[in-house]
């Protein structure tokens, strides 16, 4: 059995397909992992599993993704932004999205999903504007010449505080949906 692998455009109607909950008839909660940088995704797999959660993994390669039914890797096109355009048409209240890309973020929280950063630092309202301005200064900073180099590396550290973040975030969400 290989991994589900699904090319965005191939079908229209599974796009619209959500996962409800056979005997409350609720939603349920799935995460969409913006994964072609994203450093914690063995994390997330751990996590989705114990709770029985859907996880689509967006990129616009292929990734080797575990062979889980829960897990799906969805492959898109290679154009600029594609995978993060993906996330933000299917996320929405009860979802949770993981990036590092805070425009994408920014596009999560408007569609009333939760957004949790690679380093489990969660994107909130009141975040996410100071994120988006540090963003814009960093940018022309980099533009300038005066900053070079990227992110600093995931630490043990990092990836604790990311699992921590992922289970009270899901936490929060089952409480919010009973």
């Amino acid at each position: 059995m290989t991994p589900a692998v699904r090319t965005a455009g191939v079908s229209l109607f599974w796009w619209t397909v959500r996962l409800v909950c056979p005997t409350c008839r609720r939603t349920m909660t799935a995460i969409y992992v913006d994964a072609d940088a994203c450093p914690v995704k063995n994390e997330i797999y751990r996590v989705a599993r114990r709770y029985g959660l859907k996880v689509h993994v967006v990129s616009n390669s292929y990734l080797n993704v575990p062979r889980d039914p829960g897990i799906e890797l969805v492959v898109v096109s290679d154009s600029f932004d594609a995978a993060d355009n993906w996330i933000a048409e299917r996320a929405g209240p009860g979802d949770i999205v993981v990036t590092a890309d805070i425009p994408l973020a920014d596009r999560g929280l408007k569609a009333g999903a939760a957004v949790i950063g690679n380093t489990g630092v969660p994107f909130t309202t009141a975040s996410i504007g100071m994120a988006m301005a540090s963003r814009e200064l960093m940018s022309n900073l980099r533009a300038m010449g005066e900053i070079t180099g990227g992110p600093k590396p995931m630490t043990p550290r990092d990836r604790s505080r990311f699992l921590s973040a992922l289970d009270e975030t899901i936490q929060k969400l089952r409480r919010q949906r009973t």
